[in-house]
């Protein structure tokens, strides 16, 4: 806590800090200084005082990932006795599959209200206003304490806003027009169209569809493992081919034999190719898709060649992401089930998927009212 008064020589701030050794033991004591000509520079300067104190510790160094995984080692594992098997596995699932992968990196010190805003509406985007919550909760508890035990002099989640999820619209393409952008897609050019149509197959996100190498796919049992995404936002030195950032992420799907048979005799053709290019050819992965020498397309080009197969068929623009929604939307379409399709997307909960296709279209609609109707013309 601070506190300020003015005196003869100008506002002077004291600080009363409060410490707790490794054993418990709590104790306080109190830093202060004057001479500041306002009570606002005594604050400020109270601050950044409480700042390098906190630095002193280590808690400003640190990343949000350390600093909330110490804070559940130290005051929930190791008295787990006081929380409920439940409690303590909730808070340990989160840290571990949203907090340490969305927000883990990012330092202590450069966590600010406004910052942290921005990360929970983004969750909105993707999660209910109860899983947020329940995401947000460890973050705010473990600032919490830094602040009771002197380590920080205020938490930047404190007054964070969790309001309801605002639904959007989901932009997909209607399953009665993939066929048409793929005939499109494969008269411009053959390479990207069969890239396309494994995103519309598989339901891929467009880096990890990019990051597919030769090793992933298993032809005897037609599956595809993903565990890699292409990073199309690294500039300069920044890593571009990388793990998939969340457990759940990591997956094997399984294909038609159709389409893998398809893309056996691509592969075959592009294996072919690579002689022509000689030693220009990238020989330190080998990648499915991509230009002629073995590395990946510009972001801008794949881009490009969607926008065009949608402008050719006069359909509203859409970001390639919504082929992994044309997809889902397509398998539930066919029967498959929430579960089925969120192991096939990599999603981290039904609840998820669910959340985001259970209104999608009028023929998942309607189906369950038919299959009641079909029960009951034979049984009542």
């Amino acid at each position: 806590m601070a506190s300020f008064r003015k005196r003869t020589g100008g506002w002077e701030y004291r600080i009363s800090v409060k410490e707790v050794d490794v054993k418990g033991k709590v104790k306080y004591r109190t830093v202060s200084k004057g001479g500041y000509r306002t009570k606002k520079e005594a604050e400020i300067a109270a601050t950044r005082r409480y700042e390098t104190l906190a630095e002193d510790r280590g808690v400003k160094g640190q990343s949000i990932g350390q600093f909330v995984s110490e804070w559940y080692e130290e005051n929930i594992e190791q008295k787990k006795d006081d929380y409920a098997l439940n409690t303590r596995k909730t808070y340990s699932q989160v840290i571990k599959n949203h907090i340490v992968p969305k927000i883990g990196h990012v330092q202590v010190k450069e966590l600010t209200p406004k910052r942290y805003q921005r990360f929970i509406n983004e969750l909105l985007e993707e999660f209910s206003a109860g899983t947020v919550r329940r995401i947000h909760t460890p973050i705010a508890l473990a600032f919490k304490q830094a602040v009771i035990n002197g380590y920080l002099i205020s938490s930047p989640v404190q007054y964070v806003k969790i309001g309801k999820r605002e639904r959007k619209k989901l932009k997909y393409l209607e399953t009665k027009y993939v066929q048409e952008v793929l005939e499109f897609l494969y008269r411009r050019n053959y390479d990207q169209a069969i890239f396309f149509e494994c995103l519309f197959e598989s339901g891929m996100r467009k880096g990890e569809c990019t990051a597919l190498q030769l090793n992933d796919i298993d032809w005897t049992n037609n599956t595809i493992r993903v565990d890699e995404t292409y990073n199309y936002q690294a500039r300069g030195d920044e890593k571009r081919l990388d793990v998939v950032k969340t457990e759940s992420s990591e997956r094997t799907i399984v294909m038609r034999p159709s389409f893998m048979q398809k893309l056996k005799t691509y592969v075959k053709y592009r294996i072919e190719k690579r002689s022509l290019v000689g030693s220009l050819y990238d020989t330190e992965h080998n990648f499915v898709f991509g230009r002629a020498d073995g590395t990946p397309w510009p972001n801008s080009t794949i881009d490009n060649s969607f926008k065009a197969a949608l402008k050719s068929i006069e359909y509203d623009s859409l970001p390639i992401h919504s082929t992994r929604h044309t997809h889902a939307v397509m398998m539930l379409e066919a029967g498959a089930t929430m579960k089925e399709v969120q192991e096939r997307l990599g999603h981290s909960s039904m609840q998820v998927t669910a959340d985001i296709y259970s209104h999608v279209t009028n023929k998942m609609k309607t189906r369950s009212i038919e299959l009641f109707d079909e029960y009951m013309k034979k049984n009542v």
